[in-house]
């Protein structure tokens, strides 16, 4: 007996108002992302390449790469970080990769002694080396915390880098490099951050 086909959902031609209120959003939000990512293909790539590149030849001379941001910038921190120590596409030698958002017992302490805006830049403080890399991410770039562990790392000697917003905020000038995406959109900005943090490991995957 022939098993029943399951819907086809190319296919459906009844879309309830729930639906299509639905279809209206990812349209405008696909659309959105398309735009953004289409701008940073035609302007941004030797941008992404110098950033990319920086950071493969920091950790080939021994720096530790930091990350650190806030909410979904710190999921990205963790995600990128374990992409790198662990593997992306490829098996090859651990990086040394460090999210500045996991220790939760050195964050809640920071907060509570020094306050929020020093968890990350106390961190940094007794963590960073001269010859490490710091990827500070913050879709405003406006965000307190993030830009005191770029200050603390740029006196310390080592290489801040910013991923931003179109505004680029307060960090923009606070860090060596920044990659400031073409939308102000916190979801768009995220996802075009989520991409580059992805050409990152790949460039250490290799081709």
């Amino acid at each position: 007996m022939a098993k029943p086909k399951k819907p086809d959902m190319a296919t459906t031609l009844f879309l309830t108002p729930g639906m299509m209120a639905a279809k209206k959003i990812a349209t405008a939000h696909l659309q959105a992302t398309v735009a953004a990512k289409t701008e940073i293909l035609s302007s941004m790539l030797d941008d992404i390449a110098r950033v990319a590149s920086t950071v493969k030849a920091a950790s080939e001379k021994g720096a530790t790469i930091f990350f650190c941001g806030n909410g979904g910038s710190a999921a990205d921190a963790q995600h990128w970080a374990t992409e790198l120590t662990v593997r992306y596409r490829k098996s090859r030698p651990g990086v040394a990769a460090v999210a500045l958002t996991t220790d939760t017992s050195a964050l809640t302490a920071a907060a509570n002694d020094l306050g929020w805006e020093k968890v990350f830049s106390r961190q940094v403080e007794a963590l960073v080396k001269p010859k490490d890399v710091l990827i500070c991410i913050s879709t405003s770039g406006n965000s307190k915390n993030v830009i005191a562990a770029a200050t603390t790392a740029k006196m310390l000697g080592a290489t801040a880098i910013g991923l931003t917003g179109e505004a680029g905020g307060a960090l923009a000038d606070a860090v060596d490099l920044c990659l400031r995406v073409p939308s102000n959109d916190t979801p768009v900005v995220q996802e075009c951050h989520e991409s580059i943090g992805h050409i990152i490991c790949a460039v250490f995957d290799g081709p």
